[in-house]
């Protein structure tokens, strides 16, 4: 994969340049711990890392040319190399294991100065230093230069943790697994960044000494420390002045595919294990323009270049990056996922894609301060990796995010609103195309209206409506253990999917909604028939003076639907088997015949999608006045009831 424009690339002979100072720190250096309190490594820690015979501390022999192995520390130092080889006390040599941990250790300690030193002279800290180190430091600078310095401590600490968590899982997968309970890190000092990393080596010196006692426990406890590590500074990072330098840039390491996002821990780009029971389209009853939609987009999202790590559909503005659907109660919404999965998996399957289906479910939703934003980040972090092809779902959603302004709404449930709203529409939001994120509910009007408005498309989930549709259903569901006939239908004739996606636009020339409805029959009367851009532009002022909450981003949404419409063709199917055809082919001409795919925007593709997009907002608003109203009305029953007990009681 090359390298995406919008990110810093990290020179190999400037991380290279580093080597020295990090090894030095795993060679031995000293630290008096100032938060955490030192384990008791002397006693029976000891005994289980060495076998009897087998001197008190072996001598530190380098796997890597050029690694210092004479210590200038004193004997009571930390001697980080000594102990990682110390782990299998049975055999004298470096295992693979080991030279890997310590490979990765060296690797991520250079990586965290480097960006660290990068950082300083963004800011002006290496100025401050420089200023400091000859006394010359003006105090009306002590306390920008003390935030500076907190703040690059804990990038150094970050990018440490995630380089060497990135490094091991990736080629230890097994021992990520593993679980080890090694305890909170404690040990995260911001006086500067070389005491910051000698705290936190410290600290994971103290944790090989208690747990890692096998090659495959050394490796869980980096890992697990790592982990923790990241989660600690992340947290801490949330109230740390000066950081916007280093979350605002991205960097990028190449011979070892690791990039570096702010707080955000890398994922090396690998699919998901599904375990779930994929449904074929034909098993969607009902539900026409959702299920066309959903086809359409797992095509579109295949259409994706991974060197231009762009989509031409994202280009041409025919790609749905959100969507929403909405519906009853057991009208189709976990069938339809089920469906788009399993197409999507199917088609990464047959062109070697790498393939990440996640859902960001209410396990997400933490009581600890800021945890439930950096559960939701990490969600949108592994959905929109530009490595993979990424299908995200936020099932109950209306549970999930809360409502601002809600009573009901916890801390945790804030947070993931305010993480999806940046995430789908914000400033910094970049739609590449690689993947789709649907969010799901029951109840939609009870979803923030900001948060729903950054759906760009509505999909109506109503399940079966018609005779066929059920007659279809039945028969699907009752499965095969009988003979009963089947009558006078012919089964899934209904479910032609071209036939009845074109009747479901064109039941939308009119809106559903009965409030809709008279606003369009109103305008309609006073200034003719909507064909022209001016009579369209009128309706739509005339249903924001209906819903002040119809703004100019569902104005966006209803055009972004439209262009969808233009887009209204599925890409052939052998286009999906064969990768010659189409997948295998460079950005331009991809580009080049999607366009020749294309269809003119016609006035009643306009309409239609306004009609659609306008229904579901006067759907969603009749609902959530009505559920309003009805609380009301049992607060003020309750009320009366105390009331009347009350009097009763003073009786």
């Amino acid at each position: 994969m090359s390298n995406t424009t919008d990110q810093m690339p990290l020179k190999e002979e400037s991380l290279r340049e580093k080597y020295s100072a990090a090894e030095s720190f795993l060679d031995g250096f000293d630290h008096t711990p100032r938060l955490a309190k030192a384990a008791d490594v002397t006693g029976e820690a000891k005994s289980k890392m060495r076998s009897s015979g087998i001197g008190g501390r072996r001598r530190f022999r380098s796997t890597t040319p050029g690694l210092v192995t004479q210590s200038t520390a004193r004997p009571e130092g930390v001697h980080l190399g000594e102990r990682i080889i110390a782990s299998s006390a049975d055999d004298p040599l470096t295992s693979p294991a080991q030279a890997s941990v310590l490979h990765a250790l060296r690797r991520a300690l250079a990586t965290a100065m480097l960006v660290s030193d990068q950082y300083a002279d963004q800011t002006g800290l290496s100025e401050l230093m420089k200023d400091n180190l000859a006394g010359n430091l003006a105090r009306n600078k002590s306390a920008e230069f003390s935030e500076l310095l907190a703040a690059s401590a804990l990038i150094s600490l970050h990018v440490f943790a995630n380089m060497t968590g990135f490094l091991l899982a990736a080629n230890h997968a097994s021992a990520s697994d593993l679980n080890v309970e090694i305890g909170e890190v404690e040990e995260v000092l911001t006086d500067n960044p070389h005491l910051a990393l000698s705290g936190a080596l410290w600290e994971l010196d103290q944790d090989l000494a208690l747990h890692a006692n096998s090659d495959e426990k050394l490796l869980a406890v980096v890992i697990a420390f790592s982990e923790k590590l990241m989660d600690k500074v992340a947290l801490r990072a949330g109230n740390t002045p000066r950081l916007e330098p280093f979350t605002s840039a991205s960097y990028h390491v190449e011979d070892d595919n690791f990039e570096i996002d702010g707080f955000t821990p890398a994922i090396r780009a690998k699919s998901t294990t599904l375990s779930m029971s994929f449904k074929k389209p034909h098993e969607v009853v009902g539900n026409h323009i959702a299920k066309y939609q959903a086809m359409k987009l797992s095509k579109m999202l295949m259409a994706y270049d991974f060197e231009r790590k762009l989509n031409p559909f994202a280009e041409l503005g025919g790609f749905i990056f959100t969507f929403m659907g909405d519906g009853a109660p057991g009208t189709g919404k976990t069938t339809l996922i089920q469906m788009m999965a399993g197409l999507i998996n199917g088609y990464c399957e047959n062109a070697g894609y790498v393939f990440r289906y996640e859902n960001l479910s209410t396990d997400s939703i933490d009581s600890y301060q800021g945890k439930s934003a950096q559960n939701a980040k990490a969600f949108i972090k592994n959905i929109i990796d530009p490595n993979v092809i990424g299908f995200g779902t936020i099932d109950d959603i209306d549970q999930l995010a809360g409502k601002r302004g809600d009573r009901q709404s916890s801390a945790g449930q804030l947070e993931i609103t305010a993480v999806l709203m940046e995430s789908f529409g914000g400033a910094n939001t970049v739609v590449r195309g690689n993947c789709t994120f649907g969010m799901f509910s029951n109840y939609p009007e009870n979803v923030d209206d900001a948060l729903r408005q950054r759906a760009a498309a509505r999909f109506l989930v109503d399940g079966p409506i018609s005779r066929a549709d059920y007659i279809d259903i039945l028969h699907l569901l009752m499965g095969e253990n009988h003979d009963i006939p089947v009558g006078d239908h012919k089964l899934f004739e209904a479910q032609k999917i071209e036939k009845a996606v074109a009747a479901s636009y064109s039941s939308h020339a009119k809106p559903h909604e009965d409030g809709l409805l008279e606003v369009y029959e109103h305008t309609a009367k006073n200034i003719g028939k909507l064909d022209t851009i001016a009579k369209l532009g009128t309706y739509l002022k005339a249903i924001q003076g209906v819903d002040a909450r119809f703004t100019g981003r569902a104005v966006k949404n209803i055009t972004d639907a439209v262009k969808v419409r233009a887009m209204d063709f599925e890409l052939p199917d052998e286009w999906m088997e064969n990768t010659e055809l189409f997948l295998a082919k460079d950005y331009d001409s991809k580009l080049a015949m999607i366009k020749d795919l294309a269809q003119p925007i016609t006035i009643d593709m306009v309409i239609q999608e306004i009609n659609r997009y306008a229904d579901s907002e006067f759907r969603y608003a009749d609902k959530s006045d009505e559920a309003a109203i009805e609380n009301a009305v049992r607060d003020m029953q309750r009320m009366e009831e105390a009331r009347r007990r009350y009097m009763q009681a003073k009786k």
